[in-house]
């Protein structure tokens, strides 16, 4: 029979809440996606969205990467070829960006891999190609 104390400590480390820290991170990351969306409003190139979205990252004060390529370790041998992030929010928090009419559901897919592989716990899939962006962003937590 299992141990139900080993269950109960499995189930809590599955559910810990994200620290306040990464929500405060996570609130800017919010204002600065709808801030870019209120000035440019949908239509516009991914990677217009992406540039302005840093720039305002940076001005809260927020560190990120941009296009960071990630290695994938499988069956114990590093590959260069693995993946690459649209933003990585002060080494925490993951934000895949899009700028799509259509919404692909293989996106929370591959950024809840991204999240499992780069060992993070929160990520936002934010689609700028809304009218309203409330409906285009989406908070994963792993």
């Amino acid at each position: 029979m299992p141990n139900e104390n080993n269950n109960k400590k499995h189930q809590k480390k599955d559910f810990l809440p994200i620290s306040e820290e990464t929500e405060v991170i996570g609130r800017k990351i919010v204002d600065a996606a709808y801030t870019v969306h209120k000035q440019l409003g949908p239509g516009l190139l991914e990677k217009v969205y992406e540039v302005c979205f840093c720039h305002e990252l940076m001005k809260r004060n927020l560190t990120f990467q941009r296009q960071m390529d990630v290695p994938i370790i499988y069956d114990d041998i590093e590959f260069e070829e693995g993946l690459r992030l649209d933003v990585l929010v002060e080494n925490a928090v993951i934000c895949e960006l899009k700028a799509l009419e259509n919404v692909n559901p293989v996106w929370e897919a591959q950024i809840l891999s991204h999240l499992k592989l780069c060992n993070k716990r929160l990520g936002y899939l934010i689609n700028f190609n809304v009218v309203n962006i409330g409906q285009g962003i989406r908070r994963f937590v792993k």
